[in-house]
């Protein structure tokens, strides 16, 4: 994936999790849609920035790899 398609991707989980927040009550289903979304935009926005470091050092970004959501999760901000 180019930088275009994760940026595309993270909108297309921005505009499900707006709409599944807006739909008022949510059932245990839509809450765990809800978790994975937020799981799988935070992989993206590390890969993201892991392009970007790489790119600012010379090296190709296209060697970033996702890494696992555990590790991005627990990321300190």
């Amino acid at each position: 994936m180019d930088d275009k398609e994760i940026r595309g991707r993270i909108e297309e989980l921005v505009e499900e999790e707006h709409r599944l927040r807006d739909s008022g009550e949510h059932t245990e289903e839509q809450r765990a849609r809800l978790r994975q979304i937020e799981e799988d935009r935070d992989q993206l926005w590390d890969l993201i920035r892991q392009r970007d470091a790489k790119r600012q050092y010379g090296e190709d970004p296209d060697e970033a790899q996702p890494r696992p959501e555990p590790q991005v999760e627990n990321y300190l901000q």
